[in-house]
Parts: C-alpha cells; structure tokens; sequence
C-alpha cells in the first residue's frame, strides 16, 4: 500500500498542468490500446506495415514519455511537449469527423496543453536529474 500511496501523493502535488498532459498521454495511451487489435490483424497478413511501424512507435514513445514524467525528470519537459503536439493531428481528425466545432475543440485543446506546459510551476516540477 506504500507505493500507492506516493503515487497518489505525487499527482496530488503536480501542477495542473502536469496533470493535463499526464491525462492526456493516459487517454491517448488507452486509444492506442484499444486499436491494438486491428494492427495485430494486420500483421498477420504482412509482418512489417507502415501503419504497424508507427503504432508500435506511438506506444513506445507515450510509454517513455509517461514514465518520464512521472518520475519527474529533465528530459520529460521536453518530452511533454512532443506529447501535447501530438494534439494537432487530433485537431485534425476532429475537423473531419465533426466540421468546424470539432476542429476547434482541437485546437483549443492543443493551445491548453502548450500554454499548461509553458508556466513556471509546469516547468520547475521537471527538477529532478
């Protein structure tokens, strides 16, 4: 129950900022997860696809990225930012589904995530080495 309880402690403490892009890096985490299927058909007919190739790149990189921030590293400031410009392909998709509410929805999320990033709290809490 010891760790639980840091991992709570420790979203409790993290800016909400942090916790944005953490939330974010979670849901996308869970989309990825459950398209999961799809590519693992795909490959049975050709090992090696484009679209398989960049699904299993996503997960790697959200997964690096995720651990990174929750241990409050460095590098995963830098890292948060790659995840939050991973909203404007979603801005995109949004368009397209739902016309211009949907884009918008988008982009105010993508300026959300950038502008959360950006506040001196988001980026001090990124402290440790």
């Amino acid at each position: 129950m010891g760790k639980l309880a840091e991992m709570i402690e420790l979203v409790r403490t993290m800016p909400n900022g942090v916790r944005l892009v953490l939330a974010f890096g979670l849901v996308l985490l869970a989309a990825v997860g459950l398209t999961l299927p799809l590519i693992i058909n795909e490959a049975v007919e050709a090992p090696i696809s484009a679209v398989g190739l960049l699904w299993m790149l996503l997960l790697a990189y959200l997964v690096f990225t995720l651990t990174l921030i929750l241990q409050r590293k460095q590098a995963a400031w830098i890292l948060s930012i790659g995840l939050a410009s991973l909203s404007l392909p979603l801005a995109l998709v949004l368009y397209f589904w739902a016309g211009l509410v949907g884009g918008l929805v988008g982009l105010g999320l993508a300026g959300l995530l950038f502008l959360s990033l950006n506040g001196q709290n988001a980026r001090a809490w990124f402290s440790e080495s």
